[in-house]
């Protein structure tokens, strides 16, 4: 009985898996950032883990850039936080030596409006080291660091895999 659940299941399992897979192309690994091309919905986005963090971590952390071509925005930043942040704690990020205040809300920040994706973007692109700094719901630290090396190719590479047609 066993044996004829699982060979009828494993065939459902393994078309649902190999249908996940074919939705996400990677297009590079570059350093600590890795680029990927979704189809549904189509979306292009650069992504790495944190270095290194401080404070407790609930939920894994990370930092994107990504371009939607359906919505003809410009590409956008976002982090998730490893654990949500205390309610009217500001959320900075800095750049080598420039800040930048983001917009939080629970464990993801964003940057306040496409200029400012630009702005951050264009940061990344020529610095070495990001980190992401605010307070938990629990008061502790939460510190997010990232290396930059590697983020400039893979932003790239998502653009431009989003730049071209629909595959």
């Amino acid at each position: 009985m066993r044996l004829a659940i699982f060979l009828i299941v494993l065939p459902v399992v393994t078309a649902t898996a190999a249908a996940a897979e074919a939705q996400r192309r990677p297009l590079g690994i570059f350093f600590k950032w890795g680029a990927f091309e979704d189809q549904k919905p189509r979306k292009c986005f650069a992504i790495t883990e944190p270095a290194g963090h401080e404070g407790a971590k609930s939920a894994p952390a990370f930092a994107s850039v990504t371009s939607w071509p359906g919505r003809g925005a410009v590409p956008q930043l976002h982090f998730r936080l490893a654990r949500k942040k205390r309610p009217g704690s500001a959320v900075i990020l800095k750049i080598d030596g420039r800040s930048f205040q983001l917009l939080a809300g629970g464990a993801n920040a964003w940057a306040r409006n496409e200029g400012a994706d630009a702005q951050i973007i264009a940061a990344m692109r020529t610095g070495v080291r990001m980190s992401l700094n605010t307070r938990a719901e629990q008061g502790g630290l939460i510190r997010d660091i990232y290396p930059l090396r590697g983020a400039a190719t893979a932003i790239d590479a998502a653009i431009i895999a989003c730049a071209r047609p629909d595959r």
